[in-house]
């Protein structure tokens, strides 16, 4: 792993939340997007090095959706860069670690993703995040 890529945070109003991120931030998201396979629209601040992914749900099943009901906004997930994110989850699956994504795909920001189960890492949700011009197949 190479760095903090990001941290994700869960919001119920992500115009709402852009307006107060910016704010905080001193400067306005540079990119916002929907990623329909989770049922999301994220918006992205450069922060330094480091990025802040705000997350809102598009629908009632998406998964950001089921943790703003059950722990309300906050921090969803702490996500890393690693440059071959394949390799990295057949390495994290050798130490034991469990993972939700056995299969990276694509993501936000030009990401290809994948998730570890909290329940492997002391409650934190944790993403594995490649730029997708690595070369990899997209699943």
């Amino acid at each position: 792993m190479n760095k903090i890529e990001h941290i994700g945070i869960a919001v119920k109003d992500i115009e709402e939340s852009n307006s107060l991120f910016k704010s905080l931030l001193g400067k306005a998201h540079y990119k916002i997007e929907d990623v329909e396979s989770e049922g999301v629209k994220t918006s992205f601040f450069q922060c330094g090095p480091n990025k802040i992914e705000l997350l809102q749900a598009t629908n009632d099943e998406s998964p950001i959706a089921k943790f703003i009901e059950k722990k309300g906004e906050g921090i969803h997930h702490m996500a890393f860069a690693v440059d071959d994110i394949e390799a990295e989850i057949e390495r994290l699956t050798n130490e034991g670690f469990t993972m939700i994504h056995t299969q990276p795909k694509r993501g936000a920001d030009n990401k290809l993703i994948a998730f570890l189960h909290p329940k492997s890492t002391n409650g934190v949700l944790i993403e594995l995040c490649q730029d997708i011009n690595k070369g990899l197949k997209i699943l």
